[in-house]
């Protein structure tokens, strides 16, 4: 004769593997949630660029992902941080300086944080890629949350002011999550 399986042991066996599935779904959920913001930049009066800058938070800084079009073929351009979460001037001049949280910008040819680095435009005028940002964050002193992000029509010069921008703004878009 076979054994009778009690039906608590049939039950507790259910309810335990229901849990188990139930609790390997929510790992998922479970998980720290990563930080992100983005940007829809928009043409200053005159300019034709446009586009998407991603910010996501990672081990190593901030990755900025850009995928930008109208640009001049062919060029090389600035992806700076600016102060202020403004874009209403015409030119972008009511987004500030640019972003520098730290002492370094009272340094000569300190590089500021807020300077993410210079972007390259293809033959149709559209740049994508990414850049990491080791010194900002989503959060805290160094968040870029709620500033502005420009394009400028130059790149940055590595021995000049880059606080000082570089030159006029093509495009401005505003840092959200």
């Amino acid at each position: 004769m076979g054994k009778r399986i009690d039906g608590q042991a049939v039950h507790a066996f259910i309810v335990l593997a229901a849990s188990s599935v139930l609790l390997c779904g929510c790992s998922t959920f479970l998980r720290p949630q990563e930080k992100r913001a983005d940007a829809q930049l928009l043409p200053t009066v005159g300019n034709q660029a446009r586009g998407l800058v991603t910010f996501i938070e990672r081990s190593d800084g901030v990755q900025v992902t850009y995928n930008l079009s109208g640009l001049p073929p062919d060029s090389d351009h600035a992806l700076q941080v600016h102060e202020r979460g403004d874009c209403n001037a015409a030119d972008g001049s009511s987004a500030g300086p640019v972003f520098s949280p730290a002492a370094e910008r009272l340094k000569t040819g300190a590089r500021v944080e807020g300077d993410l680095g210079n972007i390259h435009a293809d033959a149709n005028g559209v740049a994508t890629g990414f850049i990491v940002a080791p010194d900002v964050s989503l959060d805290g002193i160094r968040s870029v949350l709620q500033r502005a992000v420009l394009l400028h029509h130059d790149a940055t010069d590595p021995y000049a002011y880059p606080q000082h921008g570089a030159g006029p703004a093509l495009a401005c878009g505003l840092i959200r999550q």
